[in-house]
């Protein structure tokens, strides 16, 4: 269990500076999310931790080793890619022997950690069988006992399970987060996947043009971010433009085409003042259904609805433009062309951000 920290990282590709002066601590046995849209530079960033490409300044450490310049095999880290990269014409045992037989492991000691490591994917018994006989969910187990056989001190994943169906992403969801924690790993995990990255983390970093956004909780990253491109991209939400009328301990009555919204100023380093454009964020599940009186009150018709199971979502045409909102009741549904609705949120859930 070892600690990772980046200083001032930069990598370039040409003319593209796909880092940009990152700075990182992950700490030891964190689960660790870097996301961001594609090209923010989540997978140059793990590339450069896991020792595949090297920075053009800064520097990496896993504890208190320099791991700048050292080739991969010595980081003690191991990866699983998004292809499974596993060898069709070895079997599953095979596979994950390959880089025990690469360091010269005595082979019953090989035999015993193929074992182990079978075990602790829950796949045991499974060592003689071909890849082809795999499922894909069988596979990705696979990979990760082959990294995992190595007794890494660190885990690193690129969108591991992206080539999964749904189902089978939400078990190996489990699976890693278990191993990661059952086995004191320290966890890198990129992907695209905002709702893995809810579901999983300790902590998170969105990243944008080569740059962090914000780090924190699941939780902070959804309820409190700090910018319109963090909020917009975990989660959905509205994004509402307005004006700054008054503020106050560390909330804000911002103006807007529907009349004044009040909100939470997330962001510690500031505090907008009078007349300042800024954006609000209203994750839909804020928006509360209402024909009575209730916090910041928007006036609108419903135009849309789509049944999803446990909820409902509509779609209200407002004169802050088209909101969209999620009932958690699908008991209590309202049809588009029902008379106009009130949606209203509570201060609490409204995110004021810079313009």
């Amino acid at each position: 269990m070892e600690a990772i920290r980046a200083e001032s990282l930069v990598k370039t590709f040409g003319n593209v500076r796909a880092l940009d002066g990152i700075n990182l601590l992950i700490q030891p046995g964190e689960l660790f999310f870097l996301i961001g849209a594609s090209g923010c530079g989540k997978t140059t960033l793990l590339r450069c931790i896991a020792g595949l490409e090297t920075p053009d300044g800064g520097s990496i450490h896993f504890g208190d080793r320099d791991v700048t310049a050292m080739p991969p095999h010595k980081r003690e880290a191991a990866m699983v890619f998004q292809s499974y990269a596993l060898w069709p014409h070895l079997t599953v045992g095979q596979n994950i022997a390959f880089g025990l037989e690469e360091r010269r492991v005595p082979k019953p000691e090989i035999k015993r950690r193929v074992q182990e490591t079978l075990e602790m994917v829950r796949l045991p018994g499974y060592g003689g069988r071909s890849i082809d006989q795999m499922s894909g969910g069988q596979q990705q187990r696979v990979s990760l006992a082959r990294a995992l056989v190595v007794k890494p001190k660190c885990l690193l994943l690129d969108e591991p399970l992206s080539n999964l169906d749904a189902q089978l992403r939400v078990e190996m969801r489990r699976e890693i987060r278990r191993i990661v924690k059952d086995h004191g790993l320290t966890g890198i995990y990129v992907t695209h996947d905002q709702e893995e990255a809810l579901a999983m983390a300790d902590r998170i970093a969105v990243l944008t043009g080569g740059q962090i956004g914000q780090i924190g909780t699941p939780e902070e990253i959804y309820r409190d971010p700090r910018g319109a491109y963090v909020a917009n991209f975990i989660g959905e939400t509205n994004l509402v433009t307005g004006e700054v009328l008054e503020t106050r301990d560390r909330f804000a009555l911002v103006r807007t085409a529907a009349g004044s919204i009040a909100g939470r100023i997330t962001d510690p380093d500031w505090t907008p003042i009078p007349g300042e454009s800024v954006i609000l964020s209203i994750r839909p599940e804020a928006w509360r259904l209402h024909k009575d009186t209730g916090e910041n009150p928007v006036a609108g018709k419903i135009v849309d609805r789509t049944y999803l199971g446990q909820r409902i979502q509509y779609w209200i045409e407002t004169a802050i433009g088209r909101q969209q909102a999620v009932a958690m009741n699908p008991h209590l549904s309202h049809d588009p062309g029902d008379e106009s609705v009130v949606l209203h949120a509570r201060h609490d859930d409204v995110v004021v951000l810079r313009s």
